[in-house]
C-alpha cells in the first residue's frame, strides 16, 4: 500500500555561504528594468563588465518594450517601386537608393504586392522576356505594435531581412529591416560613408571638395565655406531650419535622393548617402560661377 503521504524528495541544496546570503538580505537584487540597468553601469564601474557589453545589454532589456513602430521608417518617406516601370527606370532608382530590398506595389503604394531583391534585377538585363513578377519574393507584414523581440525571431525564422508595418487600419504605416532591429542592441551599424563621431560633419577630400554631414548646423557651414545659409536672408521668414539637410531638403521641395544636386548660396551640394529619409552625407563645393568670382 502507497504511502499517503510520501516524505518529500531532499530540498535543492543552498550552496550560498553565510555571507552571500547576508549581503542579498541587505542589497536585493533590481526589482526593475530601470534597478537592472543601474546594475550594469554598477558592473561596469566595478570593471565586471566593458563599455561595449554594457550598452549591448542596455539594449536587449530596452529593446523587450519597443515595438515596430517605434523604429520603423515612416511610409512617406519609403523608396518603393511600381510593378509596371520600365526596366530602365527600375535600374536608375535602385542605383540612385542603393538599397538591397525594395518594396513593389501596384497601381496604388498601398498595394504592395511583393519584394524585390536588387540583384535580381541582372536576371531581367540576361532575359528581358522575364516577367518581373517572377521574381518577387513575399513581403512579411506585421503590425505596428509588434515587439521587436517577436519580430527578430520571426525574420531568423523566415530568412528575411524586412517587413511591411501596418497600422491599425490596415493602411501602410512603414517599413522595418532587421537591420534597424540590430541597431536598437549594438547601435548605428556604419557603413562606408560613415566616420567616427570625432572625426568632425566637415572635411576635405581629395578633388579639392569637401564631404559635409547632413546634420551640420547651418552656422558651422556659413561659417566654414564663407557663405549665408541663414533662410531668413533668403525670404522666407516662417522657416526656420537648424541643420544644412533639413534647409536642401525644404529648398529641393522634397527629401533628395542620392545623387541629386542642387545649387545654394554659390555651393553644389550633391547628396552622397541617404539613411531613414534623411541625407547622410553632401559632397560639397563652389559653383563655378562662384570659383570664377
Amino acid at each position: 500500500m502507497s504511502d499517503p503521504h510520501p516524505a518529500r524528495g531532499p530540498e535543492r541544496e543552498d550552496k550560498r555561504t553565510f555571507l552571500q546570503k547576508l549581503a542579498e538580505f541587505i542589497h536585493p537584487g533590481p526589482d526593475s528594468k530601470d534597478e537592472l540597468i543601474e546594475t550594469l553601469a554598477e558592473a561596469e564601474d566595478n570593471e565586471i563588465i566593458n563599455a561595449d557589453s554594457r550598452v549591448m545589454l542596455e539594449g536587449v532589456i530596452r529593446m523587450a518594450d519597443m515595438t515596430a513602430g517605434d523604429v520603423m521608417v515612416a511610409a512617406p518617406r519609403m523608396d518603393l517601386l511600381s510593378i509596371d516601370a520600365p526596366f530602365d527606370e527600375l535600374l536608375h532608382q535602385v542605383i540612385d537608393t542603393a538599397h538591397s530590398r525594395f518594396p513593389v506595389y501596384e497601381d496604388d503604394r498601398e498595394n504592395i504586392i511583393g519584394i524585390l531583391m536588387a540583384k535580381d534585377l541582372l536576371k531581367l538585363q540576361r532575359a528581358p522576356e522575364l516577367n518581373i513578377r517572377a521574381l518577387l519574393r513575399s513581403a512579411l507584414f506585421v503590425p505596428e505594435s509588434k515587439g521587436l523581440n517577436d519580430l527578430l525571431r520571426q525574420f531568423r525564422d523566415n530568412r528575411q531581412h524586412l517587413a511591411i508595418v501596418i497600422d491599425e487600419f490596415g493602411r501602410t504605416a512603414g517599413l522595418i529591416t532587421i537591420e534597424d532591429v540590430l541597431e536598437q542592441i549594438v547601435g548605428e551599424i556604419e557603413d562606408e560613408f560613415d566616420i567616427e563621431d570625432d572625426a568632425g560633419d566637415i572635411f576635405g577630400l581629395a578633388d579639392q571638395t569637401y564631404r559635409v554631414s547632413g546634420d551640420t548646423s547651418l552656422e558651422r557651414v556659413s561659417e566654414a565655406f564663407g557663405v549665408q545659409l541663414n533662410p531668413q536672408a533668403q525670404d522666407e521668414p516662417n522657416h526656420e531650419f537648424d541643420t544644412v539637410g533639413g534647409l536642401i531638403a525644404h529648398a529641393m521641395g522634397h527629401v533628395p535622393k542620392r545623387g541629386e544636386k542642387h545649387s545654394l548660396a554659390g555651393l553644389d551640394f550633391v547628396v552622397l548617402h541617404t539613411k531613414g529619409g534623411a541625407v547622410r552625407w553632401f559632397k560639397v563645393s563652389p559653383t563655378p560661377a562662384a570659383k570664377i568670382k
